[in-house]
């Protein structure tokens, strides 16, 4: 599942981290994920974790839905 983070050296900009990539960064604009690329040099320190459906407008895939058998 993607992580969400807003950086507060970058805030015009998502920070995600994707399972089987790694960290990534985008604009905080419509569509802004078809722009992500490798985050690097990140400080956790001004890392906050946001709800994912903050930056669905940027185009985040939403998670699957769970499968009730």
């Amino acid at each position: 599942m993607i992580k969400l983070y807003r950086d507060e050296s970058h805030p015009r900009s998502w920070v995600a981290y994707v399972p089987n990539t790694g960290w990534v960064a985008f604009p905080a604009v419509e569509n802004g994920w078809e722009h992500r690329e490798p985050a690097r040099g990140l400080d956790p320190l001004h890392l906050r974790a946001v709800p994912l459906h903050k930056a669905f407008a940027a185009g985040v895939p939403q998670p699957e839905p769970l499968q009730v058998a």
